[in-house]
């Protein structure tokens, strides 16, 4: 298979883990028998050095070309960077938010693991730690209270705002069936979480997700409030597979879940179209103060590329390669310096990089 891919790699250490991805994408392929043609495009804090807006025309033509985007990580530093001196729609993340748009990106997708490797990092009690877990959060990612209409006002003297949560069944269907069908590729089950005690909307969310779940027979079900959801993550988080839910819940829970694993490096995602079509891009920041140092964690953005030959390609076995290759160095004792403990041996990023790429086999 021809895999034609945009990278973005970005601002700070976006190069670098960029680089270490490609590296390990290149050796699936040849392993497996596929070529891989990679564009770079410039967005973010680069894009506005060299054209003084954080997202061109031609970025956003180069992605749309393309099968799959697999991004490093956009902006710098708030506090210091020219970049953030700029009005709002100029500065870097504006670039991602107007790709995403332009991209119909409605799908964000954030898996959470916990690596036996890494369990001691988990902040949660050693009997819930060393159970493990392993979920993804599908979270409605162009929808809900952020995309509501809103307005702040006096009334009576009094300062008031208003913030308007509208979800039609449309858009609510086509995430339950992102969600559904990624149960599929796992453990098939899901888990839809909303609070249909209180809102309207969440009342309508829970009859168009089971409308959508009479299509997969094979994949169990259940409804839990936000609340509980929240409660039950830090309680018993290996009880989950896939959780279903809108925007502002996921975007919540997403960083709720990425806590508990213990290590922001290790976190990848993903946001989808309605086609194959993805943007596929670490969960962390672009880490300026390390940038160029060769110390930064590649991990989250490799995962974020086995997650694109996954969602993207239908490249299971490739994916499933990357992912077994992440934990056998691991287990042979290997880290980068934000997941460093005592006894492993420490690597930089370039070496990280080689030794994942030599574990797919």
């Amino acid at each position: 298979m021809e895999l034609h891919i945009t990278c973005i790699p970005g601002d700070g250490i976006g190069p670098e883990i960029v680089k270490e991805a490609r590296k390990v994408l290149e050796r699936a392929a040849d392993k497996y028998g596929h070529k891989m043609i990679f564009k770079d495009v410039l967005m973010g804090g680069a894009s506005i050095d060299a054209h003084g807006v954080p997202l061109t025309k031609e970025t956003v033509a180069e992605a749309k070309a393309a099968d799959a985007v697999l991004m490093g990580s956009i902006g710098g530093d708030a506090a210091t960077s020219p970049w953030y001196r700029l009005s709002p729609e100029l500065r870097p993340e504006a670039g991602l938010l107007a790709l995403r748009k332009s991209l119909k990106l409605f799908a964000n997708l954030r898996p959470a693991v916990l690596y036996d490797e890494l369990a001691d990092a988990c902040p949660l009690r050693e009997e819930i730690s060393r159970a493990g877990f392993d979920m993804i959060i599908v979270r409605e990612l162009t929808g809900g209270l952020y995309f509501g209409e809103r307005k702040t006002f006096q009334e009576n003297g009094v300062r008031k705002a208003i913030d308007t949560l509208t979800y039609d069944e449309n858009e609510i269907r086509r995430i339950a069936v992102k969600g559904f069908d990624i149960a599929r590729k796992r453990r098939k089950k899901v888990t839809s979480v909303d609070k249909a005690n209180v809102l309207d909307s969440s009342r309508l969310w829970r009859s168009v997700v089971e409308e959508v779940a009479k299509g997969y027979p094979d994949v169990t079900l259940e409804h839990m409030l936000v609340d509980n959801c929240a409660m039950q993550l830090v309680k018993n988080p290996a009880q989950f597979d896939v959780i279903l839910t809108e925007n502002m819940f996921g975007d919540i829970l997403s960083d709720e879940a990425s806590m508990v694993t213990g290590s922001i490096g290790m976190l990848a995602s993903a946001s989808l179209n309605d086609t194959k079509f993805g943007l596929y891009e670490p969960s962390h920041g672009s880490a300026p103060d390390i940038a160029g140092m060769d110390i930064a964690n590649p991990i989250a953005t490799v995962l974020s590329a086995a997650m694109m030959l996954r969602y993207s390609f239908d490249l299971d076995r490739e994916a499933q390669a990357i992912e077994k290759a992440v934990k056998l160095t691991l287990s042979e004792g290997y880290r980068t310096a934000d997941i460093m403990s005592e006894g492993m041996t420490k690597v930089g990023c370039s070496r990280m990089g080689d030794l994942l790429a030599e574990h797919i086999v």
